[in-house]
């Protein structure tokens, strides 16, 4: 059931281990694993499947990490769909809403989605479930606000990783959102804290269509957590592919309704060919950039040239290392 989680947001999610499936080399909650989610592309544009952990190196500041922990592609996933509900989407709702099954229809059977919708707040609709008939419906049903209330775009994708930070599963969340945010600049680097401390891969579908590019400031592009307008379609394009790339997940930008769809089967290829590397932290309390390669059978990078093109690897961009190593077990 959902019940009264953290930010006063009137929701939080249960279930947060998957059966079947979920029992195959999945990695366990452990305060000194750093997770990183990987996915891979090839240059053909598919996403590669059925890589074991041998095929990957995890450089950390430079240096080789072990990968300590593994859990393959075929692993079920946990994905919370989070749709903006604000007057500033009421008129273009179809355009995302009308292919949103087409991510549904992407996941695999086993998946679990969950349903939030925001505005001032998050409001979660449905818990995860792998009925995406019943999803599809509410995502149909779903009731939007008018006025001219608060949006609270950072504050809610905060409360929404608070929640749901005890899943060891797979997990993502896919943003239908304009990245328009009201409230103060300052929630905007307490959101980055949390999504640098935790492993969710993050797929912002931006809305708003030709609005973003015909209200952009072209003499100046914003960086993320520079001082703006909060209502500046420039300033939340910046901020959604800053949230796709230290997360190692994608931002679409669609321009046309027709867009929507080729999005969310990509984000549900992506989410379908997903590993989880298990790293040991450093505990030095600094944050770390890392770089996920993948190698060949003499443990080196994989070379490329023109006629043979590397790989894209999509993964975290680093980690917050604890400040001091635990205390060893009594």
């Amino acid at each position: 059931m959902l019940a009264s989680g953290v930010l006063g947001a009137a929701f939080a999610f249960t279930g947060a281990t998957a059966s079947g499936r979920g029992k195959q080399q999945a990695i366990q909650a452990r305060t000194e694993i750093v997770r990183v989610v990987v996915s891979v592309m090839n240059p053909s544009g598919d996403f590669v499947g059925g890589l074991t952990q041998k095929d990957f190196r995890v450089i950390d500041r430079g240096s080789d990490t072990p990968v300590l922990a593994f859990t393959p592609d075929d692993a079920p996933a946990k994905v919370v769909v989070m749709i903006e509900t604000s007057p500033a989407v009421y008129l273009i709702q179809n355009q995302h809403l009308a292919g949103a099954s087409a991510l549904l229809e992407g996941l695999a059977s086993y998946d679990e989605v969950a349903l939030v919708a925001y505005d001032d707040a998050p409001r979660g609709l449905i818990d995860f479930t792998s009925d995406k008939s019943s999803l599809a419906t509410a995502i149909r049903q779903l009731q939007y606000v008018l006025g001219t209330g608060q949006l609270n775009f950072f504050i809610s994708v905060a409360s929404v990783i608070d929640q749901i930070a005890p899943i060891t599963d797979k997990k993502a969340l896919v943003l239908l959102t304009t990245g328009l945010d009201s409230s103060p600049r300052s929630n905007w680097s307490a959101l980055t804290a949390r999504v640098r401390a935790q492993d969710d891969v993050i797929f912002p579908v931006a809305l708003g269509g030709s609005l973003r590019t015909a209200q952009t400031d072209k003499k100046k592009k914003p960086t993320p957590g520079e001082p703006a307008n909060p209502l500046s379609f420039a300033q939340s394009t910046a901020d959604l592919q800053a949230l796709a790339a230290m997360t190692g997940g994608r931002a679409f930008f669609p321009k046309s309704p027709t867009d929507f769809v080729p999005a969310y089967r990509q984000i549900a290829a992506a989410l379908r060919h997903e590993y989880v590397l298990g790293i040991a932290p450093q505990h030095d309390g600094k944050f770390h950039l890392i770089e996920v390669q993948l190698v060949g059978a003499d443990g080196q990078p994989l070379a490329s040239d023109a006629k043979n093109p590397a790989a894209r690897i999509f993964a975290r961009e680093g980690y917050q290392a604890p400040a001091e190593a635990p205390s060893p077990a009594p």
